[in-house]
Order: C-alpha cells, then sequence, then structure tokens
C-alpha cells in the first residue's frame, strides 16, 4: 500500500506550528477590528462566472475548477469533448470554483447585500484561498489571506489608514525591517498611452509585474511578443529605472507628463496620503515610491500597495490598492469605490521563521500542569485545576498514573512553564509543590500563592 501523500503545493500544520499561525492571525485581527473594520466569511467556491474575468488571462488560468456533481459526462456534447478544447469542455463539466482571493466574493456579497450595509462598509476576513500555480518557496496553492477592504468611499483617508495599519501589523509581529511600496495605476496607464498601447495596457501591467521575478529583458521579449515596439519599451523603462526620493519623483512624472491631467492627478493623490500620514503624526520612513510596482490583477484603478520584508529570500507579503469598478461587474447600476489590503499568512510565518521573530511564549498552550504521585493525589489535582481554569489560567492535569519523571518530560516536551507536583504530604498540609520547569527552581507554597503569580 502507497504511503499517503499532500497534493503539491499543499501543506499540514501540527500543534507548533499552528501556535505560531495564530499569533499572525490574532496581531492582524486585532489591528483590523482596532480600525473599525467587521468579520465576514464567504464560501470556498464560487460560481466560474463569478470568478472569471477579474483577474486577467493568467489569473483565470490559475483558477481551480471543481467538477459538477455526479456523472459530469453525461449531458456533455461529444462534439465538445472530440474537440479538446479545454475551455469549452470545462465550461460544460464544471460550473464552480475555488475562491482565487478574497475581493472579488466581497465586491460580490457587496452587490448582494446592499440594502443591508450600512456605507462606507469596512469588513475584514480571515480564510484561505486556492490557486492553480506552480509550487515554489513562500508561493503555495493553498494558502490563507487576511484581507481588509472599505467600500462605498473615495477618500484617501482610507489610503492613509491602510498604510497605518500595515505599520501597527508590522510592529505587533516584530518585524523592524520592512518596505512598503506604492504606486498608482494612473501613473502606468501614463506609461501605457506613452507606449502606444492603451487599448492593451493590461498587458503591460502584468508584465511589469514580472520584473523582479524574471528581470527587464525578458520583461521586454514578453511585451514585443505582445505586439509593443522596441523604441517604445525604451521610453517606458527609461521612466521606470528613474532613480530618487520620492519627491524627486514627483518632480520627474509632473514635468515628463505635464500635458497628461489623469497621470498629473494620480501624482497629486500619492502626495495626498503622504499628507494625511502627517496629519496622524506619522512619519513616511518604510514608504518608498516605485514607478514600477504594477499589481498584475486588473481590477486595481488607483493606488497600488505592496509589502517585502527586508533580507529574506521571499517576495511581497502583502498587497491591495483601490478598485473603483470592482462592483460594477456584477452590478453595472451604481460603482462602489473601495480600497483594500491582503496580509499573506504563509509567507510572513516563513519569513519570521527565517528571522527567528516568533515570541518563546507563542508556543506555550498550558502554563500550569499538576503531577501526582498516585490516584489520591490525581483526584486531589482535578479538584484544584478546575480553581486555575475559572481564573483564566489555561492548565492541565497529567491523566495517566505515571512516575513524576515521566509527567515532567511531558511539560518540558510542550513547554509548559510550570509544575505543581501533588504527593501526600502536599495533600495534608496544603502547601504545594511549585516548580519552574525553565529554572529548575520548586517553593512550597499555598494555592493562594501560587494564584498571585499569575
Amino acid at each position: 500500500m502507497d504511503k499517503p501523500v499532500l497534493p503539491k503545493g499543499t501543506r499540514d500544520f501540527g500543534p507548533a506550528q499552528m501556535a505560531k499561525r495564530q499569533f499572525i492571525f490574532n496581531t492582524i485581527r486585532k489591528v483590523f477590528e482596532n480600525y473599525g473594520f467587521q468579520p465576514l466569511e464567504t464560501p470556498a467556491m464560487e460560481n466560474l462566472t463569478t470568478l472569471q474575468g477579474k483577474y486577467g488571462d493568467e489569473g483565470d488560468q490559475l483558477i481551480f475548477k471543481v467538477l459538477n456533481s455526479g456523472d459530469f459526462l453525461k449531458n456533455v456534447d461529444k462534439t465538445i469533448l472530440e474537440s479538446t478544447d479545454s475551455k469549452k469542455v470545462t465550461s460544460s463539466i464544471a460550473e464552480k470554483g475555488l475562491k482565487y482571493d478574497l475581493t472579488v466574493p466581497f465586491a460580490r456579497y457587496v452587490v448582494m447585500n446592499r440594502s443591508e450595509i450600512a456605507f462606507p462598509f469596512k469588513r475584514y476576513q480571515i480564510q484561505p484561498v486556492w490557486r492553480a500555480d506552480r509550487p515554489q518557496k513562500g508561493r503555495y496553492r493553498e494558502f490563507y489571506q487576511c484581507d481588509a477592504d472599505v467600500v462605498g468611499t473615495d477618500s484617501l483617508i482610507c489610503e492613509a489608514e491602510i498604510i497605518l495599519m500595515i505599520r501597527e501589523v508590522f510592529k505587533g509581529l516584530n518585524i523592524q525591517d520592512y518596505t512598503i511600496k506604492i504606486n498608482h495605476r494612473g501613473i502606468l496607464s501614463g506609461l501605457a498611452s506613452l507606449s502606444g498601447s492603451k487599448e492593451i495596457e493590461s498587458s503591460l501591467f502584468v508584465a511589469i509585474d514580472k520584473l523582479d521575478k524574471i528581470g527587464e529583458e525578458k520583461v521586454k521579449e514578453e511585451l514585443i511578443s505582445r505586439g509593443f515596439s522596441a523604441d517604445s519599451l525604451k521610453t517606458v523603462f527609461d521612466i521606470l529605472n528613474f532613480c530618487g526620493r520620492a519627491k524627486e519623483k514627483i518632480v520627474f512624472l509632473n514635468t515628463t507628463f505635464a500635458s497628461n491631467d489623469a497621470v498629473k492627478k494620480a501624482v497629486s493623490e500619492f502626495e495626498q496620503v503622504l499628507s494625511l500620514l502627517n496629519d496622524y503624526g506619522v512619519k513616511d520612513d518604510h514608504i518608498e515610491f516605485d514607478i514600477a510596482l504594477a499589481r498584475g490583477l486588473s481590477y486595481y484603478t488607483g493606488c497600488i500597495f505592496e509589502v517585502k520584508i527586508n533580507n529574506v529570500a521571499i517576495g511581497s507579503v502583502s498587497g491591495g490598492g483601490r478598485y473603483d469598478n470592482l462592483t460594477a461587474v456584477f452590478d453595472s447600476k451604481e460603482k462602489s469605490s473601495g480600497v483594500g489590503i491582503s496580509f499573506g499568512v504563509d509567507r510572513i510565518y516563513d519569513a519570521m521563521e527565517e528571522l527567528n521573530l516568533f515570541p518563546e511564549e507563542t508556543l506555550i498552550s498550558s502554563k500550569v500542569l499538576f503531577c501526582h504521585f498516585d490516584d489520591a493525589c490525581r483526584k486531589h489535582a482535578l479538584s484544584l485545576v478546575q480553581t486555575f481554569r475559572e481564573k483564566g489560567i489555561s492548565s492541565e492535569v497529567y491523566p495517566d498514573l505515571a512516575k513524576p519523571q515521566k509527567q515532567l518530560e511531558y511539560a518540558n516536551r510542550k513547554k509548559i512553564p510550570y509544575a505543581i507536583l501533588i504527593g501526600s504530604d502536599e495533600m495534608k498540609s496544603g502547601a504545594l509543590a511549585f516548580k519552574n520547569m525553565k529554572t529548575g527552581e520548586q517553593q512550597k507554597l499555598t494555592l493562594a500563592e501560587i494564584l498571585s503569580k499569575f
């Protein structure tokens, strides 16, 4: 019999890993709620009509399709099967897909529940998503996203607060060396105009998004194969490669695009976000104005964000931006401007492991283990452990009758910091043996004295 194996790009998480993941989840959740975001969940599956056409051509190819229930081939036209056209076959045998991200399902939810929502609507979601991508370090086929979005307002306060939330999350995770890259889709659209490719600008965005992965020459090759001229690309890359501080880039762009009102508006919005951060009393450290930041998803229309933890061999760990037209694809009557951020927990986890940033106490599940010498002592421990739990002190009794050394070894393996040893003397006197498992120090203390230590 073959040994069981996991599908490529998926992982199991044991207790130690889950403790660290929960530390990340809880840190992010606390920040989201501190900024007034409410929790939301959507199904693992969505109709393919909901998902397709929202992520660009490449994104659509990475959606996991779910076969229809029952005999999914029974009513399929034989000519379609014989055509070996994967798109036609897929549309005949699969009506649903696993969700690719949390933003499109959120937009679908907003459209379906518009009458019940108070706008601006601030929601957060912490759920798994799936992508049929090629697995590699930091890139998985099943992974969690932690999203926060505001929909129903075009105020740039939302962009500023996204930056504030990113800073608070990383402060809570003790990640100090990171960069928040910001750009604006309006600037990229200006580049598309200069290259004479306004009608295929999405191809330009998708290609530019690969710059840090495959390099400039490969990106140019891809764009030329898509119909861009070498001369126009020289102009585009001269702009993309401009170096300087944020203020210098602002002057450069305003000069280069002096007659392009859309680009000047985009640059102005970036300046306003920096001004709002100043109003909050926050410095713009960690922020980089990156003209080459593209974000491959096709629904972004305004400011876009991407966060990189420096000095680790992992890609971006967070990203997002403003989308003015996403809900319009479901309901053309009304456009709801929105902006959001997504944290990639799996990449953050890998980076924190590489940098050894998880606090030691993260792995502690129980704070106290009650050890005993015989059945009578174990019964006495059962009467005490509930007192600790009622005080909010996570505690457990070793369940089996075993030698004290084995019980203490269990405490060490679970990283339980304290043990209370109960023997016949302790039962009679009421003075319990309280042991610090890290230092080995042991004291005789009353129950009240032990509780006071917590």
